[in-house]
């Protein structure tokens, strides 16, 4: 490609990695446990919500901030579940999904030279934001079976450059949920170097037993110095909706709107009524319980099937991802395998080097999505059985 009249910001950026693997699903008519998208109804109370504001006329634009009973609603999320006085008005920020409110928050705190902390694996988002603010990324690895970050490697990561850590959990791609231990680590390391967490928290109703989803910005001395970010999509099962949000005290919050304004402006008004409503009604509905309770048995099912087709399974703590070791089936490089697995196979996962600076620590690795339809999972089951027999 003739990239004369690209910015040299945007040079080597090609394809995500999810429109690549989906698309030789596609081809291939492979069942795709790549890209994490539901394919089951979502919440029927945000739907029904959305369809009577359309009905309504609430279809012109949103308040730059969001609409204000979507904010309220937060506030009264944030006090149940983490036991947080928020102000609708002055601490929230609606955006068009947590992509948006990360690339949003790190264009209004980056300066050029400036260097962000990254857990990798991460979401691949988080870097070319990174990098188009101008910044350096700094990376701690999370390696397996535990995925829990090295202490003295993260204390490392710290310096008088660093300006902000982004903290996704629980984590995507390998399942991990921080313990409260970690987190006051993260929390000790951004008092002591000034920085700013910002945390990715898209799965924080999507923990398994035994996990408890702690929020950085409770502990203390981190509320003044953390934007929380999250997002109804992967809760309510409603990714094309993309409606996020960014909470944070005034100073921080300030970082988001000023850019904000000038990346969407304003979000989908009956879609933000749709999961205010949502968030109103799910504790009492019992959907919060009814989603970890569907997801654990979905992940225990495709646990066993991988299992079973002859690779190591890293069961997550959360999220609705599952890693696994390709070595045990003979393959070192996770694209080579990704494609085999697509083509020969006829099941799509993600090869996920494309998550890593460091692409040697993820090459040996493949990532699987268990957030489908029981008929899904099935047949993708019935075709990794024949794994085994054909390497």
């Amino acid at each position: 490609m003739n990239e004369h009249y690209l910015a040299t910001r945007i040079h080597g950026m090609g394809t995500t990695i999810f429109t690549e693997m989906s698309a030789l699903a596609a081809q291939y008519g492979a069942v795709n446990l790549g890209q994490a998208f539901p394919d089951f109804a979502g919440f029927d109370v945000a739907k029904e919500a959305a369809r009577t504001a359309i009905a309504n006329d609430l279809n012109q634009y949103a308040p730059m901030t969001g609409q204000p009973a979507l904010r309220q609603a937060l506030a009264e999320h944030a006090a149940r579940f983490y036991n947080m006085t928020i102000d609708p008005q002055a601490h929230i920020t609606i955006t068009a999904g947590a992509t948006e409110a990360i690339f949003a928050t790190l264009l209004g705190l980056v300066n050029p030279g400036d260097e962000v902390v990254l857990f990798e694996p991460f979401y691949d988002s988080y870097r070319p934001a990174v990098e188009m603010a101008g910044g350096n990324v700094r990376v701690v690895t999370l390696r397996p079976p535990t995925f829990a970050p090295d202490p003295d490697e993260l204390r490392a990561a710290f310096s008088a450059r660093t300006k902000a850590i982004v903290v996704n959990t629980p984590h995507n791609p390998t399942g991990h949920v921080f313990t409260e231990e970690e987190l006051r680590l993260i929390a000790e390391l951004c008092q002591e170097h000034d920085v700013v967490a910002i945390t990715d928290e898209v799965y924080e109703h999507i923990v398994f037993e035994g996990h408890r989803h702690v929020r950085l910005a409770t502990l203390p001395g981190m509320w003044e110095r953390t934007i929380t970010i999250s997002s109804a999509g992967k809760t309510f099962s409603l990714t094309g909706w993309k409606i996020g949000w960014a909470i944070a005290p005034e100073h921080l919050t300030a970082a988001v709107r000023r850019t904000h304004q000038f990346i969407t402006f304003a979000v989908a008004t009956p879609l933000q009524e749709g999961i205010a409503a949502a968030l109103r009604e799910a504790e009492a509905r019992g959907y919060y319980a009814h989603l970890v309770a569907d997801y654990t048995a979905r992940r225990d099912f495709l646990c066993t099937v991988l299992r079973e087709a002859g690779l190591r399974v890293f069961e997550p703590q959360g999220t609705y991802f599952v890693l696994t070791d390709i070595t045990p089936l003979g393959f070192d490089d996770d694209v080579a395998f990704c494609r085999f697995l697509t083509t020969e196979i006829g099941v799509a996962a993600i090869p996920p080097s494309a998550f890593y600076v460091n692409k040697e620590e993820g090459r040996r690795l493949a990532r699987f999505t268990f957030c489908k339809t029981w008929q899904t999972l099935e047949a993708a089951a019935e075709r990794l059985r024949k794994l085994r027999e054909r390497v």
